[in-house]
Order: structure tokens, then sequence, then C-alpha cells
């Protein structure tokens, strides 16, 4: 504590908890940028349906597959082997896809970013803070509804 009995910055945190801080304000810049960035979103994404946005479900969860270039496509093409398949996409803001596809899905759903590019990739989860309350999967149904929890 200094004098005037302010908490020293860093005084009694310890390694963990200074890292997981660091990490949490680099993701919420990262979630910043990818809010305010217009990315590709492919389209057909169900059979029959070539106005859907593309999806791939993964543990129960929906992810809407988002792609910050065509080049991020195209690797995701050929990872597919579907290279030879056009591409059909929309570009959109991310945060678009945060704040309005995702609560459309009616099913627990994030954002995929770059899903072709391994740990370069960023992965969105249906989680507060990222999406709205009311799509996320760790807010309880009171919260929700704005009653008790």
């Amino acid at each position: 504590m200094s004098e005037n009995g302010d908490r020293i910055r860093g005084a009694g945190v310890s390694p963990a908890e200074a890292e997981a801080a660091s990490r949490g304000r680099e993701f919420a810049g990262l979630l910043g940028e990818f809010r305010r960035t217009p990315v590709l979103a492919p389209l057909g994404g169900a059979p029959g349906d070539e106005l859907a946005l593309l999806t791939a479900d993964f543990n129960g969860i929906r992810f809407i597959l988002a792609f910050s270039d065509e080049q991020a496509l195209v690797r995701y093409a050929l990872a597919r082997g579907e290279s030879a398949r056009e591409w059909a996409y929309q570009r959109v803001l991310g945060a678009k896809l945060l704040d309005v596809a995702v609560p459309a899905a009616g099913v627990p759903c994030g954002v995929a970013l770059d899903c072709a590019d391994g740990s370069d990739g960023m992965v969105f989860p249906p989680v507060a803070g990222i999406v709205p309350d009311g799509a996320a999967v760790d807010v309880d149904d009171g919260a929700r509804r704005g009653g008790a929890v």
C-alpha cells in the first residue's frame, strides 16, 4: 500500500494472476479489433440454402466460420479439398456476426476466425462479454430474463 492507502500496482498479485490478467487484456484487444474489422463470411452453410452462413459444429457449439481475407478462405478451401468450388461470401463487420448472427442461430453459437490457420486462428466462444447475454452459454436463464440470479 502507498502512503495514502492505495494499493500498489502488482502488490499481492501472484505471477499466475498477473499472467491471466495480461492474457485477458490481450484477448480484449483482439476482440475489439475483430468487432471493428470487416471479415469474409462464406455462404452456403446448409444444403439447398445458399444464403446461410457457413458453420461448423464442435462439441455441441455451432461456430460461424469467418476469414480475415481471401487468402485465408483459400487456405480453408484447400484444407477441405474444395478449392475447385466457387465460394460466395459476404463482407461483414465482426461485431455484426457476434451481435446479430450469433443470437439469430437459435443454438449455442460463436465465431471461428481463420480456422484453417491453426494457432493463428481465433475462436470467439458464446460467452458473456463476447456475445450478447441472451446468446451466452455462461449466463443463466434468470439473468437472461432480467430476474434475480
